[in-house]
């Protein structure tokens, strides 16, 4: 027990603080670039890097992708199509189902979006020294065991 009767607990080597601090710090770094540049939040980056790369994904596929609410996933979506970066279309099997796609000028923006993550990609790279692989393994257990758990 410390001295104020709490259990012992390392705050620092918790590993969900730790990550969603970090997950943060590396957000907020991406952010600067996108949204002081070409004026795309967080969630509308999010919402268009999967449609770009994921093929007519639903606004239900990428809550699942991205762990965002759907509100924000169909706000996000909303404001791209607004700025006619994406479209919108209801899937012809699932009537319920939005589906997306991207614009000519979505993936124009897309293109000038991936170079600025494949830097910052590449500097996190560098600062692994080569670990990167032991750091996606690990991530992938951890992504599985979380998935397990959530079926």
């Amino acid at each position: 027990m410390t001295q104020n009767g709490l259990p012992e607990f390392d705050l620092e080597r918790y590993l969900p603080y730790r990550l969603t601090v970090l997950a943060g710090q590396l957000s907020a770094e991406l952010a600067k670039h996108y949204k002081s540049e070409y004026g795309i939040s967080m969630p509308e980056w999010r919402v268009l890097l999967n449609v770009g790369y994921a093929e007519h994904p639903s606004v239900r596929d990428i809550e699942r992708r991205v762990s965002l609410e759907k509100s924000k996933v169909s706000r996000a979506a909303a404001k791209l199509e607004e700025k006619g970066l994406i479209t919108k279309m209801v899937d012809p099997k699932d009537r319920r189902l939005v589906m997306l796609d991207l614009t000519e000028k979505g993936a124009d923006l897309l293109g000038k979006l991936i170079p600025i993550a494949q830097k910052l990609q590449a500097e996190l790279e560098t600062a692994l020294g080569g670990s990167e692989d032991a750091l996606h393994a690990a991530l992938d257990v951890l992504s599985e065991k979380m998935s397990d758990k959530a079926a």
